[in-house]
């Protein structure tokens, strides 16, 4: 679809995970990105030896933060894939969800889900810079920026485009618990990033579908020229 491979962006606003700085929180972090890496995998990433890596996922795997499950790749023994385990999952931000949640819920309880509906798709357009008529760029910089702005709201994103496609990946969810409340609020997201970044939408991961990711498949409308109105499809 013309999309380089997606880099790493804004890391400067990633999430910092309290406690686990250094070798263990970069472990942590390339688990969230992308569950089911070996130790070959971790070393190419961390850049550390093998002893180490095992070092450290021994003590991350005592403390219940990380498991593993055995995976054959061509021949030869079978390697550990590791991801995190659930206990991990506090450990990245979590945002405003529970003062949302129990928004929405005053909200749905008085004036029913379409208001709800309405009152998300608001708010996260607010959280987009100019949301309503699009960011300003050519498809790549306009990607880099919705990428960047998501990061640092804590959605660990990263995007890539070419003059017609691009891909937009988030590899966490920090209202996860309002989104399993009120899953409106998923097609919600898909809308503004549509706005955001002027084409057509479609969700090809989901993270509450069990996928390692929520994952935008983009189409952008105008062909680089400029942002438009899009919609989700």
């Amino acid at each position: 679809m013309g999309t380089s491979s997606l880099p790493s962006a804004a890391s400067a606003a990633e999430p910092a995970i309290p406690g686990y700085r250094g070798a263990r929180g970069a472990i942590l972090m390339e688990l969230k990105r992308e569950p089911g890496l070996t130790v070959r995998g971790l070393m190419q990433r961390v850049g550390l030896s093998a002893n180490a890596v095992r070092h450290h996922l021994r003590e991350l795997e005592a403390e219940g933060l990380v498991e593993y499950a055995r995976a054959r790749h061509g021949v030869g023994a079978p390697s550990h894939a590791y991801r995190l385990a659930a206990a991990a999952e506090p450990l990245f931000p979590t945002g405003y969800a529970e003062a949302l949640t129990a928004l929405l819920e005053g909200v749905a309880e008085r004036e029913g889900r379409g208001a709800v509906v309405t009152l998300l798709e608001r708010h996260l357009a607010g959280l987009v810079p100019d949301g309503s008529g699009g960011i300003l760029g050519s498809p790549a910089e306009r990607m880099t920026q919705l990428a960047g702005l998501r990061t640092a709201q804590g959605y660990m994103a990263e995007g890539a485009a070419g003059p017609c496609c691009g891909t937009l990946v988030e590899h966490h969810c920090p209202i996860r618990a309002v989104a399993e409340r009120f899953p409106e609020v998923c097609a919600a997201e898909q809308k503004v990033v549509a706005l955001a970044l002027g084409g057509t939408v479609e969700r090809r991961r989901h993270l509450l579908a069990g996928d390692g990711a929520c994952e935008y498949h983009v189409r952008f409308a105008d062909g680089g020229d400029g942002p438009e109105n899009g919609s989700t499809r």
